[in-house]
Formats: structure tokens, sequence, C-alpha cells
């Protein structure tokens, strides 16, 4: 009988819902302190999920959740790319 992978969950930091993790985009605090999407899920660093909506990154925002989940300040650049990346997937 073939074993039957598991497929990872994880929360998203705005409305908490769990999902996916391939449903969810990662934001990640590399060791050097930049902050980046990882499209790939598999950058080294502290991570923070959250709902391919843009709903959720407005909420995640204004409550700064992404900040305080990475323990770092979310520079505007990362914020854009984010915006774009979510408007373009709404289309």
């Amino acid at each position: 009988m073939p074993r039957v992978k598991k497929v990872p969950k994880r929360i998203c930091v705005a409305c908490r819902q769990i999902k996916d993790k391939k449903e969810l985009i990662r934001v990640v605090r590399t060791p050097d302190r930049a902050v980046e999407v990882d499209p790939t899920g598999k950058k080294s660093g502290r991570g923070a999920y959250i709902c391919r909506d843009l709903n959720c990154l407005e909420t995640a925002l204004a409550g700064r959740h992404l900040q305080r989940a990475l323990n770092t300040e979310l520079p505007s650049e990362v914020i854009e790319g984010l915006k774009q990346m979510l408007m373009g997937e709404s289309n």
C-alpha cells in the first residue's frame, strides 16, 4: 500500500484560518534581517504566512500582524510587492 504524504498546514497571521501551506504566501525575515516574499517556501529565516487575499493583507498591515510575527518592520517595497502580487491574482 503506498504511503500517503501529509500536506503541511499553516495559519494566516491576519484571519487566523488554517490552510494548506501551498495556498498561502510566505514572507520571510532572513538571517541577515532582510524581509522578502518567499515563493518557494524554503528560504531560511523566520517566516509568516498570509492568505492570497487583499483583505487579509490589509488586515495584517493595519493590525501590524506581519511585523509582529517577523519581529521587524516591513520595507515599503515588500508591501507594494505583496499588493501587486495579490491584485494580479484577483484579475
